[in-house]
């Protein structure tokens, strides 16, 4: 039978040999390793909860039980997690979008016994051929099952992660003697029983760990300090005098994008990191910030739940979220292992028209849900590409509604697409609403933050029902506490030079700096970072700008033709900005099936203008592969020797012109091609960028 002892030894190996045991954890451990039973740990960030499931993982795998399957919804905390489990020697690997070429060896690994943990996305639980090759197995010999931040149950449901909705039948199916942890550090008391009712633990046997959601560290300010360019010039005077490094969080990609240019631009070493960005890239982001080579990271919700930094001393948000909650759980990456660490907070009056966005494209209506059940065939799969055509819904939108619907029963996955299956489905409208009119409490707590006069800690605090908070308690910490504020304002030249930043053209696009994962596996030898790449490019605006988004989009909408001159004009003002090292010397074309005549023409207009050597175009080799492929490791292997080798008569930078930068691949791949062909250096130019 395992004992505290046994768990204290692995939690030294986790933690370190001063690390110490809290009853709670061990009351956990012991329910779940020996009682078999269970449990929800509801505890605030930095309490050890994953502690908990590695150290009864490692005791169940010692006693001869199954391995632990955990699943867990972000990249960034299955990172941390493998990372964390191989310290206490526990074997773990994990099956997510970012690591395609290793599920193979990971399903034989499973199925030989190899590993003691398997970490999974709630997504993976549908993949058809996980979820018949390798759950069952799973199923009905782990040793655990573990829902990480299983707050996404109720919080994210049906708008968002779907699939966690999935995880109750998964449970349902489970042995009645494989125990069931759900962990979270965010849940007042309707997330609790909610998260209960999804996951099935909410029965008699059931044990409820809930803690105290007080955080000593945390100095929680609000400053209303006016609109985006006034916000965004605050951060930028305010930046060098946070502690330490930290996070900047914004509402939008978009948004996060550009505050980091800006910031940029103005000497601060940042980065953004956004769903948008390639699984590889956030890795060495993660990793930059983590030593410190950086002092920020502008980041959407991308980055946040299991991102692990004790010393974090800064978490800004540029914009306030929409819930209590998911505050609460972003600001916890702040000050695990200090004394003190500034929470910002710094609302918009446009938050507002992004909450109410973000809710309008949640859960379409049963008309349009119905017509995607109409357009299923029950014994012909689709795909998502062939059935966006038939229903009017963007690409997005009717992956969820499938997801959704699959999760009900009404549709099945399978390879090649999806089928219908033919069993009813009932638009559940009451549950519906009742998610709204709790998103609407929710979006209003949050304004009621941003205005109260009392402690804000006790105020998020009270938010999530923790069961330690008193009447009247004050964290003594926060501004309103303290009555120590930050001035709201900045002065003129930085506010000035913001604005400006802002309203022209250009945006910056980043280089890939890390080979995708996996490609030895497609016969490329390419690994690690990408040595001697594109520079760091530019574009006119991206498709979603608010100035210049409007315009690109009509512009790439309409037939292919010659660069208007409006176009040109913001393409050499761009030019003219760019503070590269050194200036091109020659322009080069990306060919393109769509717009040949618009890449062309700009590429020719900026080499009169510049008096640059016109280069032609970087023709595609015939017998090229398709890139569709939406996996980064695939985008490379086809785009390896996709061009027919360029003759480089100059001694310079070249400037590498194209219509839209998406994935970044493109560029990078035929920015190797110039480097191979003899070019100093290469500038990659877009007219836009998707994101």
């Amino acid at each position: 039978m395992a004992t505290r002892a046994q768990a204290q030894s692995i939690l030294e190996q986790l933690a370190g040999p001063g690390a110490s045991l809290r009853d709670d954890q061990w009351t956990a451990i012991e329910a779940l390793v020996v009682h078999r039973r269970r449990a929800l740990v509801v505890q605030r960030t930095g309490w050890g909860k994953s502690a908990v499931y590695f150290i009864a993982a490692k005791l169940l795998r010692g006693s001869g039980h199954g391995a632990t399957v955990i699943v867990s919804p972000l990249l960034a905390l299955m990172r941390n997690q493998v990372a964390a489990a191989e310290r206490a020697g526990v074997r773990a690997a994990t099956i997510n979008s970012g690591n395609v070429t290793e599920w193979e060896g990971i399903h034989q690994q499973v199925a030989a016994g190899g590993l003691d943990v398997l970490l999974v996305s709630p997504e993976r639980l549908n993949n058809p051929d996980f979820r018949d090759n390798v759950l069952p197995s799973l199923a009905s010999d782990a040793g655990l099952v573990v829902v990480d931040e299983a707050h996404c149950v109720s919080d994210w449901g049906h708008d968002f992660r779907p699939d966690y909705r999935r995880i109750r039948t998964l449970i349902a199916e489970l042995g009645a003697e494989i125990p069931v942890l759900a962990t979270t550090a965010t849940a007042n008391d309707r997330v609790v029983h909610d998260v209960a009712t999804q996951l099935g633990v909410g029965g008699r046997d059931t044990l409820v760990l809930r803690g105290g959601l007080d955080r000593e560290s945390l100095r929680l300010s609000v400053v209303h300090a006016g609109n985006p360019a006034q916000r965004a010039a605050w951060i930028a005077a305010q930046l060098d005098s946070l502690p330490g490094s930290g996070i900047i969080y914004t509402l939008t990609v978009a948004q996060a994008q550009d505050v980091a240019a800006l910031l940029r631009d103005q000497g601060h070493p940042v980065a953004a990191y956004t769903g948008a960005t390639d699984t590889t890239e956030r890795e060495q982001l993660e990793a930059d910030l983590l030593d410190n080579r950086v002092k920020a990271l502008v980041a959407t919700s991308a980055l946040g739940m299991g991102f692990d930094k004790p010393d974090l001393g800064f978490v800004v948000h540029l914009g306030a979220p929409s819930s209590p909650i998911a505050y609460y759980q972003q600001v916890g990456r702040a000050g695990r292992a200090t004394e003190s660490a500034e929470v910002i907070l710094l609302p918009g009056a446009e938050d507002q028209d992004v909450w109410r966005y973000f809710a309008s494209v949640a859960f379409p209506s049963e008309t349009m849900v119905r017509n995607v059940i109409a357009a299923l065939e029950p014994d012909r799969a689709q795909s998502t590409a062939a059935l966006e055509p038939l229903v009017d819904l963007n690409r997005s939108r009717l992956e969820m509604v499938l997801k959704v619907l699959d999760v009900d029963g009404a549709v099945r996955r399978v390879k090649g697409g999806w089928v219908g299956t033919g069993v009813p489905w009932e638009y559940d409208e009451d549950r519906y609403r009742a998610l709204e009119e709790a998103r609407q409490r929710e979006q209003q707590a949050m304004l009621d933050y941003q205005k109260t006069e009392n402690c804000r800690m006790a105020f998020l605090r009270s938010q999530l029902d923790d069961p330690d908070l008193t009447d009247g308690e004050q964290c003594g910490r926060c501004d309103n506490c303290t009555g120590a504020r930050y001035a709201a304002t900045v002065d003129e030249a930085t506010l000035a030079a913001t604005r400006e930043r802002l309203r022209r053209p250009g945006i910056e696009i980043a280089p890939r700096k890390q080979w995708p994962t996996g490609l030895a596996s497609l016969g490329l030898d390419l690994k690690g970072r990408i040595g001697g790449g594109a520079e760091p490019g530019r574009a006119i605006g991206r498709l979603t700008d608010l100035g210049w988004g409007a315009r690109l989009r009509r512009l790439l909408d309409a037939p292919d033709d010659e660069a208007p001159d409006e176009v040109i004009q913001a393409a050499v003002a761009v030019l003219k900005a760019w503070e590269w090292t050194a200036r091109p010397v020659a322009v080069i074309a990306l060919d393109s099936e769509t717009h040949p005549k618009l890449i062309s023409s700009t590429a020719r207009r900026l080499a009169e203008l510049g008096r640059l050597a016109d280069l032609g175009t970087l023709h595609y080799a015939p017998g090229r592969r398709r890139v569709t492929a939406a996996n980064s490791a695939y985008r490379v292997a086809a785009l390896e020797g996709a061009w027919e080798p360029p003759r480089i008569d100059c001694d310079g930078p070249v400037l590498l012109v194209d219509d839209v930068v998406d994935t970044g691949w493109t560029m990078t791949m035929a920015a190797r091609a110039l480097l191979d062909a003899g070019a100093a250096a290469v500038l990659p130019f877009a007219l836009a960028s998707v994101s």
